[in-house]
């Protein structure tokens, strides 16, 4: 009987199988697992940096002696004699007066000149908006410079002219463009037709504006609002230079008081209790933010519901 070859069946076992690495590709899950942990590293490092200063003064508002090198002992007094010295009390007065009266001014001009720069043609809308970006582009001292030396003049007017006005001016001036930069977006997600309709029914255009435009721009004027009343109640820089003598706010009273051997106890306790307050507001606002959201979401939900049902009935 002849030869025959004996044919075998196919078996995958019997041939090497190919890896990726065989193909050129390499494994990065080292590499990935690295990159994963420096990120997490350098966003906690980040997160530290910012609020170590914040969690410093915490720790010194209850410390019981002025010395910023040690920590005696736990103690609630700073908080208790935090408004105990009259020249602290007065720079806070001073800022509080100043920063509210400047927001308030500030945002009833911002939004009316956001408004009216809506509809202004396009080329003067960008002359304007260019022209509002400069105090924000420009350097916080030289603003501070340029207003004093503008203040000086009215001295020939009024000698006692710098103080409390000369801040409070400085204060709008600076703070405005924020407000107009927050409204004049917000218009472009209003309906064109609504100022119109309003005006067809017979309402007066100020009334108009009153009636439908603000409503439908108070997320930009109130954002706008909060974020010009913080950037005037921090300020050194504008109000160091336009100050009069005798007239300080807080950060002017703090520094003036950092060379001393050691800071009023009663700042760190009136710091703290600003930062928890920022932190307070903000946490109630997402919170209420959300609970809007879930309103607005069982309101399309309902409609839409509702909507559903009429067409079903419609088809029986």
């Amino acid at each position: 009987m002849m030869n025959e070859e004996v044919k075998k069946e196919y078996n995958p076992l019997d041939y090497p199988i190919a890896e990726a690495k065989d193909y050129g590709y390499k494994d990065h899950k080292a590499l990935k697992m690295t990159w994963k942990i420096t990120k997490y590293v350098l966003l906690a490092f980040s997160i530290f940096m910012i609020y170590f200063a914040v969690i410093i003064i915490a720790i010194q508002s209850f410390n019981s002696t002025d010395a910023t090198t040690e920590f005696a002992s736990f103690t609630f007094a700073n908080y208790a004699n935090m408004f105990g010295k009259g020249s602290l009390n007065d720079s806070i007065k001073n800022t509080f007066q100043t920063s509210i009266l400047a927001t308030l001014i500030a945002t009833v001009i911002g939004t009316l000149v956001g408004i009216g720069a809506y509809y202004l043609p396009p080329k003067i809308k960008n002359r304007l908006l260019f022209l509002n970006n400069i105090p924000l582009l420009n350097a916080d001292i030289v603003t501070g410079i340029s207003l004093m030396l503008i203040f000086s003049l009215f001295l020939v007017i009024n000698k006692k002219f710098f103080g409390f006005w000369t801040i409070l001016i400085a204060h709008i001036y600076f703070i405005l463009p924020y407000i107009i930069l927050s409204v004049h977006p917000k218009m472009k997600e209003i309906d064109p037709n609504m100022l119109d309709a309003s005006l067809d029914l017979g309402v007066k255009p100020f009334k108009s504006v009153l009636k439908v435009i603000i409503p439908a721009v108070k997320g930009g004027i109130f954002s706008g609002m909060v974020l010009a009343f913080t950037i005037s109640f921090e300020d050194f820089v504008v109000g160091y230079y336009t100050k009069g003598n005798g007239y300080n706010t807080l950060s002017i009273w703090i520094y003036s008081s950092i060379g001393r051997k050691s800071l009023y106890p009663g700042v760190y306790a009136f710091s703290t209790m600003v930062t928890a307050a920022m932190i307070l507001a903000v946490v109630l606002y997402n919170i209420f933010k959300k609970i809007e959201l879930g309103r607005r979401i069982k309101g399309i939900y309902r409609n839409f519901k509702k909507k559903k049902e009429a067409m079903l009935y419609e088809e029986k």
